[in-house]
């Protein structure tokens, strides 16, 4: 069972216990949509929440999951959505929706959707690419969607401020193997640390079940998620178990994903195609002269924009305009669609949405009145038709949306994240038990090979917890392939049309079996198989084994024979016997063929040496086997080169777009300086008293310089030029604005410093009148240092008279400031200075009393007593003899 923590953005400081340096310490969540991106970042640094929103460059809450390359940039998120109505072949979107697909399917895919992508197959691995714009670069979806899962990284270290390399990533439930395999490379390709993949079900289901206590009753809530490619409804059980906590039990909550149904082709998109559709029909008829609007790809993307924005306002509204300037051929389109109308194009699509509810109750077994709540997330689910239909089926008034339906699972999965980082800990835990997806099953083939229920069986059923580790073994003697695949042909991943998405040789196992064959085999060879399934959903064949069980004859002490007494006999009939007795079966290596000897000693009684005899002895090692991963599916696996040239890649692509952010910002800070300052010249009047005329030509000089460098050849410039011109100005600038300001603070520190002078002669004479207890000497070292203070105040004010003001100052307010604050730092201490607390005299007893308390003894005992008593009495003990 996976151990889950507590939080959500209302959550406080106090549920945080435990962690590494807090400055340093931060783990993100991503949800990472068809459509959308969403960060989640786990903090504990100080002053922040310990799990907030990432918010992007625009300060928004969710990014578009988009990559472009335009004139030589690559733009992400926000920067990549602005390209999309006027460069759609330059934009590349619903990128995790193309991992490990085939290119017939992308092809389709893509056309469905009006997205004028230029897709390939990739010369290296048979996988699909996608080339860019200029026609010679081609980059793997496993690499684009890398660049999106990067930037969603860069979005939670600029959010906490410390580096966040640790993530926990979302994916449908529907993700085979295959599509869970091409999202941890994306993110091994990006320099992400993936600690878990989650499905997205789980996130709603932590951010639902955190807060809440299942001790007084267990209940039933299903999920149901209508996102912008796919729908799923899940069913979840949350009940409490037993824990022990530091000695003592307590009840800790938990949920188990009891079954979850999904349709991963209807989203809040394929509604909005709807009206794509019926929209360029209605602009064709107006054009007429048999122009079809769909065959441009440019006009499709402006329609689709504003299609996005009209569906919106058809949910609050019951009518909604549409408005395309220029949609084609200078041709503005111009529409408007009711509501109803809106619902009659989408009339399947409402019959469809509840078909995975149907599922889940029918293979569950349980009734509407079962289940205690059901939760609505996702941005599909906010369709006033979609919320009736799911209302009339369910036959419930309203619907339960105590979640946001936008953030629930990022926020959710950010709890996972939590736990599965070492640095954080929070103290409120949810159990969580999810399973897999799909049943996962096993195949055995290759020379002399039996088919039989042991070399085709399932693995893991659908729904089996996870993660755990499964062994399996087969008696034979020749080298063969392990194939795994899914067990039904009916349910597949998306895209997918071979059922096997796996396949291994293995080899060395006839090798083995050759040189073994001729030692005394206790049993055939048998070739023990080791898989995984991960956390993150994903089955693997781990490690397989030669096992070699050999028996041989083997000479070896008898064992000694304890005598009793000396004239005891010695009883050798049940050594004998055991002559020919096998022992028990011992596990070495192939190369540990020694035999050793039972060695038995008594201290104190005697033995004799009975000679050897022979033994039938059992050992059973173990001969590593190689695997080899072969090519299934939509390409090869990617090979270490491969991997480190992506990586290479994505970095070179990072840090040019670094360099290209840090030009912009350098250039927007020199343009602005420049308009600033020139502002403050002309309207400042103070500054033509700190500064001469030939001072303000001179810098207006140099700022037309520069203005008409930046407007010029300054428009290609690179970040070290703008930089450098920034810096050829505020070197003029700087002083003068210096001066400036100091024109006002060096007065006013001067006069705080004076008043201080006036108020700590009434200090001192507190002191001198009501604490007596504070020296002469500390009073007269305060009064030195200020008078000391004063005398340097007063030979820098008149130094300050003598010279210009256009001049560099004799004395600035900083320091002023400062020394005066080190003389009110030494008048606070001596000030601290305690009362001495008054001494109090200890009571003595005298002779005639200590001799009443002391017993009756020897003259010699009182005599030494009196003397310790004195003795005890001169070290001040206050302890009284007994």
């Amino acid at each position: 069972m996976l151990i889950i923590s507590r939080s959500s953005l209302f959550i406080t400081f106090l549920l945080l216990i435990n962690s590494v340096p807090q400055s340093q310490s931060a783990v993100s969540s991503i949800d990472l949509g068809s459509e959308w991106i969403k960060v989640a970042v786990v903090n504990l640094k100080p002053g922040q929440s310990p799990i907030s929103i990432a918010i992007n460059e625009m300060s928004k809450r969710k990014s578009p999951a988009l990559v472009a390359f335009h004139s030589d940039d690559r733009l992400i998120g926000e920067e990549a959505a602005g390209l999309t109505a006027r460069y759609p072949e330059k934009v590349y979107s619903r990128l995790r929706d193309l991992l490990n697909k085939d290119i017939n399917y992308v092809k389709k895919f893509l056309n469905e959707l009006y997205l004028p992508y230029d897709v390939v197959v990739d010369e290296k691995r048979g996988n699909v690419g996608i080339r860019i714009d200029d026609k010679k670069t081609v980059y793997s979806v496993e690499e684009m969607v890398g660049m999106v899962l990067g930037y969603g990284v860069k979005l939670a270290e600029f959010h906490s401020k410390v580096s966040v390399k640790d993530a926990v990533i979302t994916v449908p439930p529907y993700f085979g193997v295959e599509e869970r395999r091409g999202v941890l490379l994306s993110a091994e390709m990006a320099g992400v640390n993936v600690l878990a993949l989650v499905n997205e079900h789980c996130g709603a289901a932590l951010q639902y079940g955190i807060d809440k206590d299942f001790g007084n009753g267990s209940r039933y809530v299903v999920f149901y998620d209508m996102g912008a490619s796919s729908t799923y409804a899940a069913l979840v059980y949350y009940s409490a178990y037993s824990a022990k906590e530091y000695g003592k039990t307590v009840s800790a909550n938990q949920f188990q994903v009891k079954d979850v149904k999904w349709d991963s082709e209807l989203g809040g998109q394929h509604m909005e195609l709807r009206l794509v559709e019926y929209f360029a029909d209605e602009f064709n008829k107006q054009v007429g002269n048999g122009v079809d609007v769909r065959q441009f790809p440019k006009a499709m993307a402006k329609l689709k924009k504003q299609v996005k924005r009209t569906k919106e306002i058809l949910s609050a509204n019951t009518a909604a305009p549409i408005s395309v300037e220029s949609l084609l051929d200078d041709r503005d389109f111009r529409s408007s669609i009711t509501r109803q109308k809106f619902e009659e194009l989408c009339e399947d699509l409402w019959e469809r949405s509840v078909i995975p509810l149907k599922e889940l109750l029918k293979d569950s077994g349980l009734k509407v009145d079962d289940i205690y709540a059901f939760e609505l997330i996702g941005g599909g689910t906010r369709v006033p038709k979609l919320q009736a239909k799911l209302q009339e089926f369910l036959g419930r008034s309203d619907l339960d949306r105590h979640l946001d339906a936008d953030e629930a699972i990022v926020l959710g999965a950010s709890l996972h994240a939590a736990n599965l980082s070492d640095g954080i800990k929070l103290n409120r835990k949810l159990g969580m038990i999810d399973g897999s997806m799909y049943g996962l099953m096993m195949d055995l083939d290759g020379p002399d090979l039996v088919k039989d229920e042991s070399t085709t069986q399932l693995l893991v059923p659908r729904l089996k917890k996870l993660p755990i580790k499964l062994f399996r073994s087969i008696t034979h003697n020749k080298d063969f392939d392990v194939s795994l695949l899914y067990e039904k042909e009916g349910l597949l991943p998306p895209g997918v049309t071979s059922r096997t998405f796996a396949k291994y040789a293995v080899s060395g196992l006839a090798d083995a079996s050759e040189k073994y064959m001729s030692r005394n085999l206790s049993s055939p060879i048998k070739a023990s198989l080791h898989f995984s399934l991960s956390r993150s959903g994903i089955l693997s064949l781990d490690r397989a084994d030669a096992v070699v069980e050999i028996s041989e004859w083997v000479e070896v002490p008898k064992k000694n024979q304890t005598l009793e007494s000396a004239s005891a006999p010695v009883n050798l009939t049940a050594e004998t016997e055991s002559t020919n007795t096998a022992e028990a079966s011992d596990v070495r290596s192939p190369d540990d063929l020694t035999t050793s000897s039972d060695n038995s000693t008594s201290n104190d009684q005697k033995t004799v040496d009975l000679g050897t005899e022979k033994k039938l002895k059992k050992r059973t090692f173990r001969i590593p086997l190689k695997i080899s991963e072969k090519n299934v599916g939509s390409g090869l696996p990617l090979s270490d080169d491969a991997l480190y040239d992506a990586k290479s890649r994505l970095e070179a692509l990072d840090a040019k777009d670094a360099e290209r952010r840090r030009t912009a910002e350098l250039k927007n800070d020199l343009e602005a300086y420049i308009y600033a300052t020139r502002e403050k010249l002309d309207y400042l009047d103070e500054l033509q008293i700190v500064s001469s005329s030939e001072q303000r030509q001179s810098f207006i000089e140099k700022l037309d310089e520069v203005q008409d460098w930046l407007y010029t050849d300054g428009e290609d410039a690179s970040a070290s030029q703008f930089q450098e011109r920034l810096d050829q100005l505020k070197a003029i600038g700087d002083p003068i604005f210096f001066r400036y300001k100091e024109l006002t603070a060096r007065p006013e520190a001067s006069q705080s410093a004076k008043r201080y002078f006036s108020e700590l002669k009434e200090i001192v004479s507190g002191w001198v009148s009501k604490k007596p207890w504070i020296s002469k000497e500390k009073i007269d070292k305060v009064q030195r240092e200020a008078e000391s203070l004063e005398k340097w105040l007063d030979d820098k004010e008149a130094e300050q008279k003598k010279i210009s003001a256009s001049s560099t100052p004799a004395y600035t307010s900083q320091e002023v400031i400062s020394k005066l604050l080190d003389l009110q730092d030494k008048v606070a201490s001596t000030n601290r200075i305690p009362k001495p607390k008054p001494k109090v005299e200890k009571p003595v007893k005298n002779d005639t009393e200590n001799q009443k308390d002391e017993p009756k003894s020897s003259s010699s005992s009182k005599d030494d007593k009196s003397d310790s008593q004195k003795e005890e009495k001169d070290d001040g003990s206050t302890h009284d003899e007994l």
